[in-house]
């Protein structure tokens, strides 16, 4: 235990004022802004690490930390674990809001009555089955008629946890604004919410208007700002201040957090769009071979209808041999512990040497400090590799070394067994979530192969590190990269609500930490057998590009 006033940021950090008093905040709950970079996530890994570490969680209390997306969700929980060791790391539940719910439905399903009613083996599909089956929709909505119905549930809840911190709490939207309040609205416990109202590009999925302000009305809490951008360098900084002018005028970062001259900014129209393809691939491949930057270092962003405007560039790319990750098919996969579990399995089997996958697959399978429990997983998973090599280097045929993948991968997953694998995250308490998980895995992989043949290079495509990543604006959320491309930078892709836009495109800007260009084509042919509505004639959004113009 370490005393209040002794307790400093784990890792050595300097965090700025605000930051500091939200990690050690001790009496009020928080509403804390910050903008890009700003190290969100490592604030809440920081608080959670001084409510631990200083007993100002007292045991048996614990910490829930609800997130909006299964990775984020997981980077908190690695980031906790980091911070302050596996022993403390175990009393912080980190889940997403469908997870958190669906915990509560299992613990008190019996309250439940009835047309929501449930058996104890009820399953989550794509309709609603008496007593049988409820949709992903349901959870939350089924999850608050508990808490709202039964006094019994709602003190479990409230028994359990001292503190609650809830991330992009820009993106809440009232049915789960509802529950937190039903489940924590005056009680004792600690809420940090913690979100960007820049970032807030999520209206169309039901995101309440000003949020914070009302969080912070209905549970007294103490609003903050964090400011400090630790990810941008000072040119796209201040690009981005422009832009921060427009959206938050009271947020403007102050001019000494903005001076250095690192960072480019390029802007590049072209006449169609498979010149821009044909120029970015070129851009790509002199990146990556001159510069030397790491593939997983790049990024390419579109608004959206990802497939339309990127197909010229990723048939660019698959030509020069640089691989790339079409992220509106990959990402929400890749994220998913189970397929990185299969994943990393996997590169142990077929390929030469693995550490990092070794030393993964060995953290999920046992996340314990036991170093007997530790050796004997490892001792365990060694034989069980070693012995189906030798099946393989057996078996298997020269000219068709890796046809048995999939059986092997089913032998692995028995041997690690349902408990263990249900333990990997709370939404595989559904077996048929599980399921679909593992059939995804196995039809990704087996689309990476059709692209590359070898197995342990396909293997690498599946992986974060080994491929430029091609997505929407929106899946970009959370994300950094070294060098950024926006494509399609025009008035027919960004439509409809321009203060969601201009939102939309301040998160694109923002993922670049050195280098971000901005394109646009004055003509995008019809793509092959797309019917709906499209303009071939194109032209820019001058307003964005205007933004990029003192910078160029």
């Amino acid at each position: 235990m370490i005393a209040i006033e002794k307790w400093k940021p784990a890792d050595n950090l300097v965090l700025e004022p605000n930051a500091l008093r939200a990690a050690t905040e001790l009496e009020h709950s928080l509403a804390l802004t910050a903008g890009p970079g700003a190290g969100k996530t490592e604030m809440l890994a920081q608080r959670a690490d001084f409510l631990l570490q200083t007993g100002t969680c007292r045991y048996p209390k614990r910490i829930l930390a609800i997130s909006f997306k299964v990775d984020a969700s997981k980077n908190l929980k690695d980031r906790v674990r980091n911070r302050c060791g596996y022993s403390l790391a175990t009393r912080f539940d980190s889940y997403t809001f469908h997870a958190f719910a669906k915990r509560i439905i299992d613990r008190f399903r019996p309250v439940l009555q009835g047309n929501d009613s449930l058996n104890a083996d009820y399953r989550i599909g794509d309709r609603k089955i008496t007593r049988e089956q409820i949709t992903f929709e349901d959870l939350v909505p089924l999850a608050t008629k508990i808490l709202r119905s039964s006094a019994i549930a709602r003190n479990a809840i409230r028994q359990t946890y001292s503190d609650v911190f809830l991330d992009e709490f820009q993106d809440c939207t009232s049915q789960q604004y509802q529950l937190v309040k039903i489940a924590f609205e005056s009680t004792p416990t600690r809420l940090t919410a913690v979100g960007d109202v820049k970032q807030k590009i999520m209206g169309w999925a039901g995101a309440l208007e000003g949020i914070f302000k009302t969080f912070a009305a209905d549970f007294d809490a103490i609003p903050l700002n964090m400011y400090r951008n630790f990810r941008s360098a000072p040119l796209l900084l201040r690009m981005q201040n422009e832009i921060i002018k427009v959206l938050d005028p009271a947020s403007v970062m102050p001019d000494h957090q903005l001076t250095g001259s690192g960072g480019e900014v390029f802007t590049q129209r072209f006449e169609n769009g498979l010149k821009e393809a044909e120029h970015l691939s070129e851009t790509i491949a002199d990146w990556v071979h001159n510069d030397k930057l790491p593939l997983s270092e790049i990024a390419v962003l579109v608004s959206k209808q990802l497939d339309l405007y990127a197909n010229h560039l990723m048939a660019e790319l698959e030509a020069k041999g640089i691989p790339f990750r079409n992220e509106h098919q990959m990402q929400d996969i890749t994220a998913e512990p189970a397929a990185r579990l299969v994943v990393d399995y996997l590169s142990c089997l077929y390929g030469q040497r693995e550490p990092k996958a070794w030393v993964r697959l060995v953290k999920q399978l046992v996340p314990f400090e036991d170093e007997e429990i530790l050796s004997s997983a490892r001792q365990d998973l060694d034989r069980l590799i070693k012995g189906q090599r030798r099946e393989i280097s057996t078996n298997e045929p020269k000219e068709a070394p890796h046809q048995g993948w999939w059986d092997f991968v089913c032998a692995f997953l028995k041997h690690t067994g349902v408990e263990t694998l249900t333990a990997l995250s709370p939404d595989y308490e559904s077996t048929d979530r599980l399921r679909g998980i593992l059939r995804d895995t196995k039809k990704h992989i087996e689309g990476l192969l059709r692209i590359e043949p070898d197995l342990p290079r396909a293997l690498e495509r599946f992986a974060d590190d080994q491929a430029v990543r091609i997505l929407t604006i929106h899946k970009s959320k959370g994300l950094e990269f070294d060098s950024v491309i926006i494509m399609a930078v025009e008035n027919e892709i960004f439509f409809g609500n321009q203060d969601e836009n201009r939102c939309a495109f301040f998160v694109g800007v923002s993922r670049a930490k050195e280098r971000l260009v901005l394109t646009c084509a004055d003509y995008r042919e019809r793509p092959d057998g797309y019917t709906k509505r499209w303009q071939e004639k194109r032209s820019p959004q001058n307003e964005y590009f205007g933004y990029s113009a003192p910078f160029v």
